[in-house]
């Protein structure tokens, strides 16, 4: 069986995150899917974001820990993307479903990058690395 990730994200209102997603064009397996989470397909069979109610988030804490608000980071999830147009596309359809700029576009030559907000608070960094750029 091949490794698969399951980033685990908490969301406040779960079909209003699901409606932002698919706005930049994810899809969500109906298997894991219910009213208290809905996973979302990053990269067919081997990336994906579970889209957690506070309630079931707080399943998996320790009594004595708390969900962050969003005024707090610990994690940037960054995806890469097969272009510089796709990241901007990205970015852009993520303001027009009411996320947020996190950080402008940052254009290093080798890889480019841009940062948003979802509605809850996460941050998402996409970004392009010129294939030549990367070493076996």
């Amino acid at each position: 069986m091949s490794k698969m990730i399951f980033v685990n994200l908490p969301v406040r209102d779960l079909p209003r995150s699901m409606t932002f997603f698919k706005a930049l064009g994810y899809t969500f397996n109906p298997q894991y899917t219910d009213d208290t989470a809905a996973c979302m397909v990053i990269e067919a069979e081997h990336i994906f974001a579970m889209l957690l109610t506070h309630a079931k988030f707080e399943q998996f804490l320790p009594k004595a820990t708390t969900i962050a608000a969003a005024s707090s980071t610990e994690v940037l999830v960054c995806l890469s993307c097969g272009s510089r147009a796709e990241v901007d596309d990205l970015a852009r359809k993520a303001v027009a479903a009411g996320g947020t700029i996190f950080r402008d576009p940052q254009d290093h030559g080798f890889m480019y990058s841009h940062a948003f907000r979802d509605l809850d608070g996460h941050i998402w960094e996409v970004m392009w690395m010129d294939p030549a750029a990367v070493s076996s």
